[in-house]
């Protein structure tokens, strides 16, 4: 039915066509388009031609000649420097002991004897080697407060007396600088002076250089 409704329907356009002098345009033919040429399967494969790397060997261009093992040498060191000796004075000071009395030949009082070794300890000659002796209640000045000797050679010694003015009655606190050529090398103390008589008297080489005993 739907088939022939369609034909009266174009069987009704194309009349009306004519009523109106116009002529249906035929359809215009599509040519076909000449598609490529097939490609052309062969029997021998295609070959693809890979990347071709060239490795170029790197010959070493170190030129460093290496130096020969020097083998250590020793010299032997002859000592060139002597010993020095150095010369160090040194005194070394004992006071025996001491005793009173009257001085009337130089006008005084009482005085105070201070008996007195005065030693050479160090390594060389002490030229003009002087004992002095000081009191602490000293007054008018002794002529005999200060004794020397002109040498006193090494590692040896001498005994001197030594006299100040002092107080009558009184504790004498003294003191002994010890010298050469006027450079006090040693100074000694003492508080109280024992009565030399406690040790056998007033010594009888007063004055004489012998070596140390």
């Amino acid at each position: 039915m739907k088939k022939i409704i369609t034909l009266l329907l174009i069987s009704f356009l194309l009349t009306a066509c004519d009523v109106w002098n116009a002529q249906p345009q035929p359809f215009p033919v599509w040519t076909a388009v000449p598609s490529g040429l097939p490609n052309i399967i062969t029997a021998t494969p295609i070959i693809l031609s890979p990347n071709v790397i060239v490795v170029t060997p790197i010959t070493p261009t170190n030129t460093e000649v290496p130096s020969p093992t020097i083998a250590p040498t020793f010299t032997p060191v002859t000592p060139t420097e002597t010993a020095t000796i150095v010369l160090a004075p040194a005194l070394g000071v004992d006071i025996l002991g001491c005793n009173t009395g009257i001085d009337i030949t130089h006008g005084m009082g009482e005085v105070t004897n201070a008996y007195v070794t005065v030693k050479n300890t160090g390594n060389v000659d002490l030229p003009n080697t002087c004992a002095l002796l000081r009191a602490i209640d000293e007054g008018r000045e002794h002529p005999d407060k200060k004794v020397c000797v002109p040498n006193l050679p090494v590692q040896s010694q001498v005994t001197l007396k030594l006299t100040v003015d002092s107080t009558y009655k009184e504790g004498t606190i003294i003191q002994v600088d010890a010298t050469s050529n006027d450079v006090i090398l040693m100074r000694v103390d003492k508080q109280a002076c024992t009565d030399i008589s406690l040790f056998g008297g007033a010594p009888s080489d007063l004055g004489v250089v012998k070596p140390i005993q």
